[in-house]
C-alpha cells in the first residue's frame, strides 16, 4: 500500500504581501504528477488546507479543481487544522464522490477510511484539530466530566477510540483468517519533540499546546501536520509508532528558508503484515519527494553598499529579508535596495552596538517624558539623535494628540 502524505497547503495565504496562489497551485500540480507516476493508492492531507476560516474564493475554486484531479487518480482523506473551518471544510462531505473522504467531524474520528488491499486493509483515522475547549465535552465518557482543558486529555480520548476499533478490527481479522489490518492515523497538532517555525499559529490552551509522542501508540504510521518543517518525531520511543510532519510545501516565513519542502512517500510493508504479532507495528518505508522551489528565500546583512554590489549578485532574484547595518540610515534606503532586489520582501536597518553610547533600554513606564522615549527610539533605530527638524515634528505631533484629548 503506496501512500503519499502532505500538509499545511495554507491556501489563500500571503507572503509578506505577495501573493502566493499560483505558487500552490503550481506546488498540487506537482502533486497530482507525483501521485500519477509513483502510483499512490491514497493522499492524506493533514490540515491547514486553507490559511483561514474563511478563504477567498480563488483558494476554494484552487481546491475543488485538485481534489477531482486527485480523484480521478487515487482515494484522497483529508482533515482539518486549526487554520480550518472544520464546518466549512467539511460541507457537504457526504455528498462528495467515493475517493474524497473529509474527515471533519469528532463524533466520527473511530471510523476509519478503509483502504481494501487483498494482503490486509489500511485503516485510515481521520482526526481533525482537536480544540480542548471546543471538544473535550464531546470526547468524554457519556456521564462523566468534562476531559482537562488540554490537548494531551483531547487527543488521549480520541486516540483511546481509535485504539478501541481497531482491536476489533484486528480480533475479526484473526477470526477469519484474514491479514492484519494496517493503521494510519493523520491529525494535526504540535507532538513534544517538534521543531517549530515563525509561522505556525499559536495552539497554546491553557498554557500548554503540545501532545506527547507515546499517546499515538498502537497504529502503524501517523501523519501530522501543524509544523511547517519536514521531520520525524519521537524516534526511539519504545512501542512508538512512526512519526511524521509532511511540512509546508512552500515557506510562509524566513525562519524556514533552511527548511527542505517535500512531501512523504511510504510504503507500507505487505510481506511485514502478514508475519507480524498482533501487537507489533508494521515494516514502514519512507522516503521524501522534494518540492519544487518557486523562488529561493535569502538573507543578506551587510553595510549598503556592500549589499548593492558583487555581494548581492547571487540574490538577484530571490524573495529576500535585507538587513542594513550602516551606522546611520542610508538614504531613500528602501527604494535603492528595491531597486537591485525586485522582490526584496523585508527592508531593515540594523546599526552596528554603539558601546558607550549611553542608549538606555529599559520598561517605559508612564512616570517617562513621552518626547524623551520618542526620541530615544528614533536614535535606537537610526543610530543618531533626531535633528531639530525631526524632533520639531515630534513635538508637534504630541501636542496636537493631547490638544484633541483634552477636546475629545
Amino acid at each position: 500500500m503506496r501512500l503519499l502524505h502532505t500538509s499545511d497547503w495554507h491556501l489563500g495565504r500571503t507572503l509578506h504581501g505577495v501573493d502566493l496562489l499560483d505558487h500552490q497551485a503550481a506546488h498540487l500540480d506537482h502533486l497530482v504528477e507525483v501521485v500519477r507516476s509513483e502510483q499512490v493508492d491514497a493522499v492524506l492531507v493533514a490540515g491547514d488546507v486553507y490559511d483561514r476560516a474563511v478563504p477567498p474564493v480563488e483558494a476554494v475554486t484552487l481546491l475543488s479543481d485538485t481534489l477531482a484531479r486527485l480523484a480521478e487518480v487515487t482515494t484522497v482523506v483529508l482533515t482539518p487544522g486549526n487554520h480550518d473551518s472544520a464546518a466549512r471544510l467539511g460541507f457537504g462531505a457526504a455528498l462528495m464522490r467515493e475517493r474524497v473522504r473529509v474527515r471533519s467531524r469528532v463524533a466520527g474520528v473511530a471510523d476509519p477510511v478503509v483502504l481494501p488491499d487483498e494482503r490486509g486493509d489500511t485503516l485510515v483515522y481521520g482526526m481533525p484539530y482537536l480544540d480542548p475547549d471546543v471538544v473535550r465535552h464531546d470526547l468524554a465518557e457519556p456521564g462523566a466530566e468534562p476531559l482537562a482543558r488540554s490537548h494531551e486529555a483531547v487527543v488521549t480520548a480520541a486516540m483511546a477510540r481509535i485504539r478501541a476499533d481497531l482491536a476489533r478490527r484486528v480480533a475479526g481479522a484473526a477470526h477469519t483468517g484474514a491479514p492484519r489490518p494496517r493503521a494510519v492515523v493523520v491529525a494535526h497538532a504540535f507532538v513534544v519533540g517538534g521543531e517549530p517555525s515563525d509561522s505556525e499559529r499559536d495552539i497554546r490552551v491553557g498554557g500548554v499546546d503540545a501532545v506527547p509522542a507515546g499517546v499515538f501508540a498502537g497504529v502503524d504510521y501517523v501523519a501530522l501536520g501543524h509544523l511547517h518543517g519536514a521531520q520525524r518525531i519521537g524516534a526511539g520511543l519504545p512501542g512508538a509508532p512512526l512519526l511524521r510532519y509532511s511540512g509546508s510545501p512552500l515557506a510562509y516565513s524566513f525562519s524556514e528558508l533552511r527548511q527542505t519542502k517535500s512531501t512523504v512517500l511510504l510504503d507500507l510493508d505487505l510481506d511485514a503484515a502478514l508475519r507480524a504479532p498482533d501487537d507489533a507495528p508494521l515494516g514502514v518505508g519512507v522516503s521524501l519527494v522534494a518540492a519544487p522551489v518557486p523562488r529561493r528565500l535569502a538573507e543578506l546583512t551587510g553595510p549598503l553598499e556592500h549589499l548593492l554590489g558583487a555581494a548581492g549578485e547571487a540574490h538577484v532574484e530571490d524573495w529576500l529579508r535585507v538587513t542594513v547595518t550602516d551606522p546611520h540610515r542610508p538614504e531613500d534606503l528602501y527604494g535603492r535596495v528595491r531597486a537591485r532586489f525586485p522582490h526584496a520582501l523585508v527592508v531593515q536597518h540594523r546599526p552596528p552596538e554603539r558601546v558607550g553610547s549611553g542608549v538606555r533600554t529599559g520598561v517605559v513606564t508612564a512616570a517617562h517624558d513621552v518626547l524623551e522615549v520618542a526620541t530615544e527610539f528614533v536614535e535606537h533605530v537610526s543610530g543618531a539623535e533626531p535633528t531639530q527638524a525631526e524632533a520639531d515634528v515630534l513635538r508637534r505631533a504630541y501636542e496636537q494628540v493631547t490638544a484633541a484629548e483634552r477636546s475629545a
